[in-house]
């Protein structure tokens, strides 16, 4: 009898143990982080990125006021492409074409952007280019991302 309840005590400890790592596992941090970028004629600014992540699929969601929107904007006309360093070596790209309808001088916003990630990947913002009704503008990260790499 002792044998069985020291068993169920240990299997229910263990469960217990893999729900709480199940729980946290695919949690990126920092969710929030802010950068520079310089798109050359098209401006500069700081850019707002928040990341989220289920399993090895994420998303990142993008505001900046380095680009301005020059006219209106018409909601999912914005095609954007990500590039982040993983841990300063190889990159990865998260690209998307979802935007909110965007008043002309207002910052483009865009995403979700899909990407894949690892477990352990650190990944931080080095450029970004963005199609809107035709014009591309190519913005390269003027700072490094704060408070740091979003580590999934």
């Amino acid at each position: 009898m002792r044998h069985g309840i020291r068993r169920t005590a240990v299997c229910s400890a263990l469960a217990a143990g893999m729900l709480a790592l199940t729980s946290t596992a695919g949690a990126v941090t920092p969710t929030t982080a802010t950068i520079s970028f310089n798109c050359g004629i098209y401006g500069s600014g700081t850019a707002t990125l928040t990341a989220t992540q289920s399993g090895t699929a994420a998303t990142i969601n993008l505001s900046t006021s380095a680009i301005p929107a020059p006219i209106d904007v018409g909601a999912n006309s914005v095609k954007s492409t990500l590039t982040l360093t993983n841990k300063g070596t190889s990159t990865v790209t998260f690209t998307g074409n979802s935007n909110p309808a965007i008043p002309a001088g207002s910052p483009v916003s865009t995403g979700p952007l899909s990407g894949t990630v690892a477990s352990g990947d650190s990944l931080e913002a080095k450029s970004l280019k963005v199609v809107v009704m035709g014009i591309t503008a190519t913005c390269n990260a003027s700072s490094t991302q704060s408070p740091g790499p979003f580590v999934f």
